[in-house]
């Protein structure tokens, strides 16, 4: 772990326990407190999110966690276990990517990894390759699932929305701006007006140039 500049190792703390557990975040906090006492790192701050799900990927302490760590006040986050951390590993790998990139090391005290030593930098190395080949799985699933619809004659994609040409044509001669057109119809202005243009000229009644 790189020391800060008054050359003590400065970290925030993490915690999470959720709705559906009963464990009090103290039983996590006072592990990660004791850890860095022993290896001798500054608790800067103490981050919890009590009764949160990790089904859900924006939590207010992660959130401030984050917040502070872009501002570079630590040189670590100690965290309890993966679990607790982050709710995927594609989750795990972005925020480890971020804190690489700031320089800020990251403990897993269950899993027994810190990034500051070449055994962690290892494991992340790992955790990377296999969030990159599940994003290539489901890249793939998604192509198969498109072109097995396509073969079934499926539209992909937004459904159309019927345009009635005339009744454009209709609303253009009665005086009616394209914003109020489009809003009466749903289209955009611009199908609207392929619409009319597609339209005999005698048809088309001459509609008036304002907008």
């Amino acid at each position: 772990m790189t020391p800060s500049k008054d050359n003590s190792r400065k970290v925030f703390i993490y915690a999470r326990v959720s709705t559906t557990n009963a464990q009090n975040p103290e039983v996590q906090l006072r592990e990660l407190r004791d850890y860095c006492t022993r290896r001798g790192l500054e608790i800067v701050h103490e981050y919890v999110d009590n009764g949160v799900s990790g089904s859900r990927e924006r939590r207010p302490a992660l959130d401030q966690l984050m917040t502070a760590c872009r501002k570079r006040l630590v040189d670590g986050v100690v965290v309890y276990r993966y679990d607790r951390f982050a709710r995927s590993l594609r989750q795990l790998v972005n925020a480890l990517e971020e804190f690489r990139a700031l320089g800020i090391d990251f403990i897993s005290l269950h899993e027994g990894v810190d990034t500051s030593t070449p055994n962690g930098r290892l494991i992340f190395g790992i955790f990377a390759t296999i969030a990159e080949f599940e994003r290539e799985l489901i890249r793939d699933r998604v192509r198969s699932g498109l072109a097995a619809a396509k073969a079934m004659g499926k539209r992909i994609g937004r459904p159309r929305v019927g345009v009635n040409a005339h009744r454009i044509a209709s609303l253009r001669s009665q005086g009616s701006s394209w914003a109020e057109i489009t809003e009466q119809t749903g289209i955009s202005k611009g199908t609207a007006q392929r619409a009319l243009a597609s339209l005999p000229k005698n048809v088309s009644a001459s509609p008036p140039t304002s907008a």
